[in-house]
Order: C-alpha cells, then structure tokens, then sequence
C-alpha cells in the first residue's frame, strides 16, 4: 500500500463502474477491488468486445465464480449519452478511465480525441447527474497542465468539466474530482516496455527522443491506492495530484540496458521536454496533504469542507525537472520485475 497513505473508504456493498475499464488501469482496479472488498456490483464499460472477452475468462481463472458472480460487462462508447445513462442505473461510484491517450494520434485525428475526452466527459456528468451517482473519480495526466499537445488541451478541459459539475449537482449530491498522475511504469504505451521489446529482440541501440528528458513515474498498483485514497478523501472540485518520482529517460535507458548506447531520434509532435503536474498559478490554490497536493476549485457553489493541509509557497512550480524525489536505476528494475509480465522481463544477466 506504502507510498498513499489508506483511508476509511468501505466499498463493501457498493455498485462501482470503471469507464475503459479493459484499460491497464482498469484491469488492476477490478483486480484490487476484487481482491479487498465484496461490492454488490463491478461493472467493467469500454467498447472493445474482445478485451472485454479476454479480462472475463482471465478474471474468471484467477477469482473463480463467486467473485465473477459479482462482475458486469457493459459493451459501451463514452461518445454515447444514451448508453451511459442506461449503464449508470444504481450506481454508486464511477471511475472515469476511458480516454484517447496517444500524443501523437491525437495530434492526427483531433476530432476524435476531442469527442472522446471532451464530449465523453460531459457525457459522463450527465450521466452521473441523472442516476444519482454519489462519488465521481476522473483519471487525468500531467500533459493537462500547462498542455501543449491536443492530448493534454482535451484532458484540462476533461478536468474542468468534472470540478464545475459539482456546481450543477444541487440536491442530487453527486461529488466529482480529479486525480492527476504521470507515466505509468509498465502499462501499454509506456516507454518501459517498449524498451523490453527492444531489448529482448537484441537491439543494438535504444531510441531516446532528447537526453535531457524527464518524466515523472507511478506504478499501476500506486495509481490504484492513489485512486481509492482520493474517493475516501474528496469533497468534491478537488483535483488530487501524487508526490511521486522523476527520472531522466537516458537514466532509464541505462538501467534497463546498461553500456547499450542511445540514439536521439528528436522530440514527437506535441511533446515536451519536462513534464509539469502543478503550475505556478495553480499552486496559490493548492495545499499540501502530506502524500500528496490538492488542487481546489475556484469556484464553490455548494457546502464543501475545507482539505487539510498547508498553503504553498508563492511561485512553487511541480515539475519532472525540478522534483527533489527521484528514481533510481535500481528502483526502477525492481518496479518493472513486479509490473511487467515474465516473457518481457529482462534477465539479470543480459
């Protein structure tokens, strides 16, 4: 559990959904829950009929018919208003985790990253708002700070969509906050794995964008502790961000493949160089809670109860390049033994 400190949250009896929920985070969300708790319901809502398939027969191997008892399975676009709504009867708690994550396919195909993560948003909200939901959790990224890529510009607005909604819950109650975290080690898309593959096929260089890169880093197993922690700890505008490791890509690269040399290849279509979770601006509102920040909203239309913690400093920037917490090429090895799968494993002795 270690890095995220563990709240009293009793997801016994609850009926919970997870948008993209055949997602790397939403496979270990349903794990863990799984796992810990005894909900009355698990609903897993994504498109892909096929991973949906897939994650039935290896959640039904590994938990066998009394937990799967409890499973459902949802065949569902978060583009679709109807479908949501229908999806969303009895509902205590959604995990929204659906999303177009590509940098560079977003930068293609803008229209569709914006009716996914914009329009699927709003989407959402009303959805939530029509049955009542009592807890919203929406996943977001370090890129919808400061954006400039088409990714991070969606997911900002992904975000203010979900804290101005508590202003539209009146009395039906409904909190909705944000959690907002870096790269995950080991999930699809990640740059770990990538450089795994490359590694196992006997890659006589690995592909570095720019040396002076950085990147902040979380686990799948943090950023579901961080998750749950966030549900137990919201009141609702809240946009919770994680102290969490940064580490250079050429770090990276020579601890998963030491004296292998690199090759810059130039930085993609709308990446950065650093990545920034908290901005300047955004810190006058910000507090610190210990494990993690709380962004708060600007504006509060309804009762919510003041977070605990202390105001930052005037100017505190949180950024991959100026964080004080960094990873360590051992660390890092060790995260990626318990996160990648054995066959992508590179060998100690390799």
């Amino acid at each position: 559990m270690g890095r995220f400190a563990p709240t009293s949250l009793d997801l016994d009896g609850k009926v919970i959904l997870v948008t993209g929920g055949t997602g790397s985070f939403g496979r270990r969300f349903i794990e863990t829950v799984l796992t810990r708790c005894q909900p009355r319901k698990l609903i897993v809502y994504s498109r892909d009929e096929l991973k949906q398939s897939e994650m039935q027969m290896d959640l039904s191997e590994r938990f066998g018919p009394e937990k799967m008892a409890l499973m459902r399975f949802f065949i569902g676009d978060v583009r679709d208003r109807e479908r949501l709504i229908l999806a969303f009867r009895g509902v205590d708690i959604v995990i929204h985790a659906a999303a177009l994550k590509q940098v560079p396919a977003a930068e293609y195909n803008p229209s569709e990253c914006i009716h996914t993560n914009i329009m699927g948003a709003e989407n959402v909200v009303w959805a939530c708002l029509t049955n009542r939901v009592k807890q919203v959790i929406a996943l977001s990224t370090d890129k919808a700070c400061n954006p400039v890529n088409l990714y991070g510009a969606t997911k900002l607005a992904s975000d203010k969509t979900f804290v101005a909604a508590n202003n539209l819950s009146g009395d039906i109650g409904t909190r909705f906050s944000v959690v907002r975290y870096g790269n995950v080690v080991g999930s699809r898309g990640s740059v770990a794995p990538l450089f795994q593959r490359l590694i196992a096929k006997g890659a006589t260089e690995l592909p570095i964008t720019d040396p002076r890169m950085t990147r902040f880093w979380i686990t799948l197993n943090e950023g579901v502790e961080f998750v749950l922690s966030s549900l137990g700890a919201m009141h609702g505008g809240e946009i919770f961000v994680p102290k969490i490791p940064s580490m250079k890509m050429t770090d990276l690269a020579a601890a998963m493949a030491p004296g292998l040399p690199i090759k810059v290849i130039g930085i993609r279509p709308g990446e950065k160089l650093h990545e920034i979770m908290i901005s300047a601006d955004d810190a006058r509102s910000t507090v610190d809670m210990g494990d993690r920040y709380a962004i708060e909203p600007a504006f509060v239309e309804y009762r919510r109860d003041p977070l605990p913690g202390g105001r930052l400093d005037e100017g505190f920037c949180y950024a991959s390049d100026t964080n004080t917490d960094w990873l360590t090429g051992d660390q890092l090895l060790a995260v990626l033994n318990d996160t990648v799968p054995p066959q992508r494993r590179r060998r100690a002795d390799d």
